[in-house]
């Protein structure tokens, strides 16, 4: 397996492999980060999509599967694909390559007005990275036909689990992004575990149905302010009075707009996915029970 972009997703996913006796590489930005993924046992490579990373590509002829985690650039679209196109089809043209996922977003659907969106609805994105998204997502579904390589695409919900969560935003005491706080006006919000997202990766490459299109989110598309709330009363309980602050996200739920919920049955019809965590419920409680040791390690307990 070869991941290009060993992010927080990626990681995690190496990390599944790995357990199952797969031989990993990968690609970040910066030798401190490749230092400590080589530690994990994985093979990396340091790679910049707008400077020259041949290196790297051009250990991905010799791989049987490849997953992309890098996100589109504004302006530029894919920058793997934007900036390397023709040396990848070169080299993987007579390549060991069977499988090649792209990791999306459900963002490429648009505001829907709170309705159910699943695979088959039309994309209308408004945000110029969605457009790029869902341009992205075309160009590496052609080339996997032009190639004979099987392509998937996985359109993830908003991304949560152990270090990066509503119970970790609030412990650490971190202020929301712009982007999340943009999200606290939303009265639906696809979102899924990253620990779901390993599955349904695996078993895409598992079925390996060429061009098909996968949204990878939980059952329960709560707004953020409930989420936060619910996140604020866990810790709470757990270590009353420690943290005072006030439970994240501050939009009255009557001002909150619709967006879209997003269906993932064909995730759990076709790919038999049995989601580990269905709700933000049993994830966040997950994460609750592990949380003091993980910071104490890390210096912020």
């Amino acid at each position: 397996m070869f991941i290009l972009g060993m992010g927080f997703v990626g990681t995690c996913f190496a990390h599944q492999l790995k357990s199952n006796g797969w031989e990993v590489f990968g690609t970040c930005t910066n030798e401190n980060k490749k230092n400590k993924l080589e530690q994990m046992g994985f093979n990396m490579f340091t790679f910049e999509a707008d400077k020259d990373g041949q290196e790297a590509l051009s250990a991905i002829q010799d791989m049987s599967h490849l997953l992309i985690s890098i996100p589109p650039v504004v302006g530029l679209g894919d920058p793997v694909l934007s900036l390397h196109q023709d040396f990848l089809r070169i080299i993987l043209r007579d390549s060991k390559l069977c499988w090649l996922g792209y990791l999306s977003s459900t963002s490429v659907y648009g505001d829907c007005g709170g309705a159910w969106v699943d695979e088959e609805s039309p994309t209308k994105p408004s945000k110029s990275s969605a457009l790029a998204r869902l341009a992205a997502e075309k160009d590496w579904l052609d080339l996997g036909r032009d190639l004979c390589v099987c392509v998937n695409i996985l359109r993830l919900g908003g991304i949560y689990g152990p270090g990066r969560s509503a119970v970790d935003t609030i412990i650490k005491r971190k202020s929301l992004s712009n982007d999340h706080r943009t999200r606290e006006s939303k009265r639906y919000t696809a979102r899924v575990h990253v620990a779901d997202i390993s599955q349904a990766i695996k078993a895409s490459m598992d079925l390996s149905s060429s061009g098909k299109i996968y949204n990878v989110v939980d059952d329960d598309p709560a707004p953020r302010e409930e989420v936060f709330s619910f996140a604020y009363n866990l810790i709470e309980q757990k270590w009353p009075g420690k943290f005072t602050q006030a439970p994240m996200g501050s939009a009255p739920f009557k001002h909150l707009v619709g967006e879209k919920r997003v269906s993932n049955n064909r995730l759990k019809e076709e790919l038999g996915v049995n989601l580990i965590y269905p709700s933000y419920k049993l994830g966040l409680q997950s994460i609750v029970e592990t949380i003091k040791t993980r910071l104490i390690s890390h210096g912020f307990w």
